[in-house]
């Protein structure tokens, strides 16, 4: 931006390569078997936020963020760093699910009773801190998810009602589904917050196809979400307006009230084209507010262009697609519940996001993962990698050798034992111990002539234990 490189790039530099080292550290001692991508492809995501909020603090000199950034995220790696550690097996959280789900819940209403921060209800402010229980609830509702459909999912696999293609659950299934949707609906009404219902609905719905390989419950998922979403957008102004930018981004210019955040996101990719403008470059901080927040994913748009973006994308698409691996080298129910959903928490997230920013759906309000300011986004995705990452230890460790006992047939010395194949009986078994005991004479080598080739293999089988 200036022709010269920025005094306090080392320090960020090396506090940026210092957590990474640590964390690194904590994951060859305590999880050495665990997917060796996920915490380098975490860093480099948290890594490229941190220099693209540093880029936009310097176009907005009386508002810089970078620093508060680089604090979240040594929080953020020092909880990564907490479960890699103290998480010995990630079943114990099976036990608390319903206690974290409840007390999660409890959290989410409280910004309902708040006033209301630009516009939604989704922040608890204590003095200067603030932060969204919406972000801590995501992988806590994750846990829940994962050990009730653990516990149910054969209930909620049986058919119902074939409607053409669809084979619709059971009425009687229906009952937990639709207190998820009331309690995601009750949010949304209370308190704006339209990404929220979205992500964690939709992270239900894939658990529970996942659970139970039934398309029905997807169809019954997107028609709870629209009964829920359609009076919201119709009569809540905050919500009301996003849609009426999503269907007509440049309608504020025609009413001559300037170009909105969407109309200035989709000025910042034009401008961006296929290679971008290059980093610090581009003019997305005319977006103005929550241009390091919301809208950061303008940012990279305009200045790495789009080849950038699905490089960026990619980065995502590889984390989850190692989660759904992990998921698949997982045995017990829970576990392949839990890391198909946190993969799909981050899935659900991005697409949330870009596809707001980019006028594919209408905007949420939520953050991107690790690239976005905000504190709570960023730990909340560190402790969902923490996980993966003791997923996938335990996934990938070898399991212990099963000891073979070696028993000693009926009828031959104690000291000696008959490792037999498949398809052998006793009379075969006892058969080989008579021949050891018997003499090198001619009635004994006729005796083995007769038996033939197969009797002859069983008997180099034989195994001699010494005795104790």
């Amino acid at each position: 931006m200036d022709g010269r490189v920025p005094s306090d790039t080392l320090r960020y530099g090396l506090g940026l390569g210092g957590l990474a080292l640590l964390a690194h550290l904590a994951v060859r001692r305590w999880a050495r078997y665990a997917d060796p991508l996920l915490l380098p492809i975490a860093v480099l995501l948290n890594g490229l936020g941190l220099v693209v909020i540093y880029r936009l603090d310097r176009s907005t000199p009386n508002d810089s963020t970078a620093p508060t950034q680089l604090i979240w995220s040594m929080v953020g790696v020092g909880l990564f760093i907490a479960v890699v550690v103290l998480l010995r097996d990630y079943r114990v959280l099976q036990r608390y699910a319903y206690v974290l789900a409840l007390s999660t819940l409890l959290l989410m209403i409280i910004p309902a009773f708040l006033p209301a921060v630009y516009g939604a209800k989704i922040w608890i402010k204590i003095g200067p801190l603030s932060f969204q229980p919406g972000e801590i609830a995501k992988i806590a509702l994750a846990i829940f998810f994962a050990s009730y459909l653990a516990q149910h999912r054969d209930a909620l696999a049986l058919t119902g009602r074939r409607i053409w293609r669809l084979e619709l659950p059971r009425g009687r299934n229906l009952g937990p589904i639709l207190l998820i949707w009331l309690i995601g609906a009750v949010i949304l009404f209370l308190e704006q917050d339209l990404g929220t219902l979205l992500i964690f609905f939709g992270l239900f719905v894939v658990m529970l196809y996942v659970a139970t390989a039934r398309t029905g419950w997807i169809a019954v998922g997107l028609l709870l979400v629209g009964v829920a979403v359609v009076p919201v957008a119709l009569w809540e102004p905050h919500v009301h307006v996003r849609f009426l930018d999503w269907l007509d981004p440049m309608r504020t210019i025609r009413l001559g009230q300037g170009p909105s955040q969407l109309a200035q996101s989709m000025f910042a990719f034009a401008a961006g084209g296929l290679l971008g403008t290059g980093l610090g470059l581009g003019h997305s901080y005319l977006i103005g507010f929550a241009v390091k927040s919301d809208w950061i994913l303008a940012t990279f748009g305009e200045e790495i262009g789009l080849v950038g973006l699905a490089a960026l994308f990619l980065l995502y698409a590889i984390v989850v697609v190692r989660g759904y691996r992990i998921g698949r080298e997982l045995r017990d129910p829970f576990g392949r519940l839990l890391a198909i959903g946190l993969a799909s928490l981050l899935a659900l997230q991005v697409f949330v996001v870009a596809g707001g920013v980019t006028d594919l759906i209408p905007l949420t309000g939520m953050t991107m993962p690790f690239l976005a300011q905000g504190g709570s986004s960023l730990v909340t995705n560190w402790i969902l990698i923490a996980l993966l990452v003791k997923l996938g230890d335990a996934a990938r460790r070898p399991r212990p050798p099963v000891p073979q006992l070696i028993t000693p047939p009926p009828g031959t010395d104690a000291g000696v034992a008959s490792r037999t194949g498949p398809g052998r009986d006793d009379n075969d078994r006892d058969d080989a111990g008579r021949d050891a005991d018997r003499d090198d004479g001619s009635e004994g080598e006729r005796a083995d002539e007769d038996r033939g080739d197969d009797e002859a293999r069983d008997d180099d089988e034989t195994l001699a234990v010494p005795h104790a």
